[in-house]
């Protein structure tokens, strides 16, 4: 399985703490600071997941899911919504827009990984 996680977040501690914790756990962290960079960097890439902050500048994560998923060679890659957005109905709007999954900022570090990991389950094989 591949172990490359593109983190399009626009927040500079945000993306520090994942990318962190992901590479002490062995993954490999691309990150883009907005949806076009992200968007680019996903087609690029081909990660084994995508962690995608909804609150962007510019185009928010719900265009940014919904474009991603309309990428025949991304539609499998898992997306999981990394949000402060919190409101009821946000976590189905995250779904609605093609995300796979939601965890709510602040995120814990003791159990951060291991939450997005049990989404990895669904991404593609190595190719």
């Amino acid at each position: 399985m591949r172990r490359t996680i593109l983190l399009i977040e626009d927040n500079e501690q945000n993306r520090y703490l994942a990318t962190f914790l992901l590479e002490r756990h062995g993954y490999v962290v691309a990150a883009a600071e907005n949806g076009p960079a992200g968007i680019a960097a996903a087609a690029a890439l081909r990660p084994a997941m995508i962690l995608l902050d909804i609150q962007l500048p510019g185009m928010d994560g719900h265009a940014v899911a919904r474009t991603l998923r309309s990428n025949a060679d991304l539609c499998d890659v898992p997306i999981v919504a990394v949000t402060s957005y919190a409101m009821p109905g946000d976590r189905e709007k995250v779904i609605d827009a093609g995300c796979n999954g939601y965890l709510e900022k602040p995120i814990d570090p003791e159990t951060f990984v291991a939450e997005i990991e049990r989404f990895m389950l669904t991404a593609p094989p190595e190719g």
